[in-house]
């Protein structure tokens, strides 16, 4: 893919092929809306394998080229399905990523709802982020995909949100066990173009930052309409060291795909008084400038320079043509300044029509 200026990638905002933005030290580019394949795995509703393979071809058809797939979706459900999918396709044509840090052997206890997954396939995880855990999760991973060249790796679910008072083990064992010089070996050697962190907290995205030279961070949930407040420190510090946000969570798990009518998901839980009270405001003035909800969420990030794409998950054909939609659909300049003056907005945060 092609460089492009980026306020031409800001003005035209297409989804399409070379318009995107470079990540790494490759000449590796992403397109400006991209699929993430959690709903391929189960999330919250399970699809059928026609529904998944249609889903990720509505997405080609949109002009996405890249995704993003794990080992936990589903159990490793969602690898198999999206390797089925995009080995139809040339494979210079577009970009994938998956990630580490969970190894899945074969399930041994009784299955528990705990994370929203249905149907996910009878395998468990078993936390390993050592040089060797690495290193067989990205094998393990190459083989579920069917496909040896994965372009991007990231270091999936560290932090203290997540692993709580286990993390300075989990930590350790990136650092002192070898598992950060792993991804680092595998892209000296060329196996993969980049690596980074797929995490739902900011904070430990600067720690890794601080240890290790990373290309990227997905980033799930912490810069949305509804939360900006890693302005403060994480997406400066991005800006001035070149490291890529791969912007998901930009729905915050579904209320802002549809409003207080629709479904009330909440950073993967049942959303608050609070947050229900506030996309209320937010739906309103969108309302006023004639925009819907999910255009306006979708576009927002990626006015931002350290964002260099928007996933967005979907569960259908249906959804991704909306969500495809959203992301090129004009919206009036008016509308951000609107929710910067009733203080629904940071007023350090860039708009698209900046």
């Amino acid at each position: 893919m092609t460089a492009t200026n980026g306020s031409k990638v800001r003005q035209r905002r297409r989804i399409g092929r070379g318009i995107g933005h470079r990540i790494g030290r490759d000449s590796l580019e992403v397109t400006g809306l991209s699929l993430g394949t959690a709903p391929l795995g189960g999330l919250y509703r399970d699809l059928s394998d026609e529904e998944a393979q249609a889903t990720v071809a509505a997405a080609w058809d949109a002009g996405v080229r890249y995704f993003d797939t794990a080992p936990h979706y589903g159990n490793t459900k969602a690898e198999h399905r999206l390797g089925d999918a995009l080995r139809r396709y040339p494979r210079g044509e577009y970009v994938l990523s998956t990630k580490v840090g969970r190894r899945f052997v074969p399930r041994t206890t009784p299955f528990e709802d705990k994370e929203g997954w249905q149907n996910p396939l009878p395998f468990e995880a078993i936390y390993d982020y050592t040089h060797d855990g690495i290193l067989r999760s990205f094998e393990d991973s190459q083989q579920r995909l069917g496909i040896v060249e994965i372009d991007i790796l990231l270091v999936h679910d560290i932090g203290r949100v997540t692993h709580g008072e286990n993390h300075p083990h989990y930590w350790r064992q990136l650092t002192e066990g070898g598992g950060f010089r792993a991804l680092d070996d595998l892209r000296s050697a060329g196996a993969i173009k980049a690596v980074g962190l797929g995490v739902n907290e900011g904070a430990v995205i600067l720690d890794a930052m601080a240890e290790f030279d990373i290309d990227c961070a997905l980033l799930a949930g912490r810069y949305t309409l509804l939360e900006q407040t890693t302005l403060d420190d994480l997406l400066p510090a991005c800006v001035q060291r070149g490291v890529s946000i791969l912007l998901g969570g930009a729905f915050n798990s579904g209320i802002l795909a549809r409003g207080v009518e629709g479904d009330l998901k909440f950073n993967y839980g049942e959303a608050p008084r609070e947050v229900i009270e506030r996309v209320a405001r937010l739906e309103a003035v969108c309302r006023d400038y004639g925009v819907p909800l999910a255009a306006a969420a979708l576009q927002f990030p990626y006015a931002h320079p350290a964002v260099a794409t928007v996933l967005t998950g979907a569960r259908s054909v249906d959804e991704l043509r909306e969500n495809a939609a959203s992301f090129e659909q004009p919206i009036p300049a008016g509308l951000w300044s609107a929710l910067r003056e009733k203080g629904l907005l940071d007023s350090r945060a860039p708009a698209p029509e900046d």
